[in-house]
């Protein structure tokens, strides 16, 4: 995915300078070439995006990325939402396999946002969706939310009460919410106690076109989140619906080590898809440091091979 954000910054930056470039030669007269260059200032090279959940054809909440023209805060998060709404003005940035869930004729009343905080007042329309999708369609709106850089956490208000139950499924929401709330979850426990909360990212794809699917999974499992998250990368548990992992079965983490902003992990040999070049598909990367961020609260993966270290991510850039 680095790799095709990259291609695309320079196919759009090529096309513009070419573009450029011809205008530039086909002036006979020097005050067309003093506007060209006057002009150049205003041209923006780069295309901003951000990431928003939406329904894929699994009826999965998958991550996909969206063009996006606000700067502020609150006017992104205004932005995001609305494309969350069936039918919306935004409609037409969701691409193709994905679908919005929001109810229509849903209105976006008010959005503040104050260190980490955002407070978005919905319609009531908001409360007019099918009983199955219902908590579906808080989990996108949290994770959509949350995807904005500065935004931690957020209340939902409908026409100026506090969302704290859904009605239909009567779920009760804390009034402050975050990514703990969960994203297409699965139960796999026996007993109430000892339950361990792990969020594991997964591929799925779309035609061509691969995306990333969150799972937070209720597990009797009180070993380390990443442990588990490696366990289950590894499963055929995952193969045996149609979430993929390209991470090698045989892979195992050998050693974990936390340390302020940092976790450093020690793979075997499996964790490349070449052993002599020591690669690691980018696939793997993003399915474990995607998982990482949603579990644990630091800032840097460092991945090792026999005490080297082979690959370093900042996760704020693995979006």
């Amino acid at each position: 995915m680095l790799k095709r954000k990259m291609i695309r910054k320079i196919i759009i930056a090529s096309s513009a300078l070419f573009a450029l470039l011809l205008i530039y030669l086909i002036p006979n007269n020097q005050n067309d070439k003093l506007n060209i260059n006057q002009n150049l200032e205003y041209i923006n090279l780069e295309v901003a995006t951000s990431s928003i959940y939406l329904i894929d054809n699994y009826n999965y909440l998958g991550k996909a990325e969206v063009v996006v023209n606000s700067t502020s805060t609150e006017e992104k998060v205004k932005e995001l939402v609305e494309i969350l709404i069936s039918g919306g003005e935004g409609e037409n940035k969701i691409p193709n396999g994905f679908k919005s869930i929001l109810p229509s004729e849903t209105k976006i009343l008010s959005v503040k946002y104050e260190e980490g905080l955002i407070k978005i007042d919905f319609s009531k329309e908001l409360l007019n969706i099918n009983k199955d999708l219902e908590e579906k369609m808080i989990e996108a709106i949290i994770y959509t939310v949350t995807s904005v850089d500065e935004v931690d956490k957020l209340i939902i208000y409908v026409e100026g009460d506090i969302l704290t139950k859904l009605p239909q499924t009567k779920i009760n929401l804390p009034s402050t919410l975050d990514r703990n709330f969960g994203i297409n979850k699965t139960y796999d426990f026996t007993k109430t106690d000892d339950i361990n909360q792990v969020t594991i990212y997964y591929l799925n794809k779309h035609n061509d076109n691969y995306y990333y699917v969150p799972v937070t999974k209720y597990l009797n499992d009180n070993r380390d989140k990443i442990k588990i998250i490696i366990d289950e990368l590894t499963s055929t548990n995952a193969y045996n619906t149609n979430l993929l992992s390209y991470l090698n079965s045989n892979t195992e983490i050998l050693a974990i080590e936390e340390q302020p902003d940092i976790l450093e992990l020690t793979f075997n040999s499996y964790i490349f898809s070449d052993v002599d070049s020591k690669d690691i598909l980018e696939e793997v990367i993003y399915t474990i440091c995607l998982s990482i961020k949603d579990n644990y609260d630091v800032s840097e993966v460092v991945i090792k091979n026999e005490n080297e270290e082979v690959y370093q991510a900042v996760l704020k850039e693995i979006e």
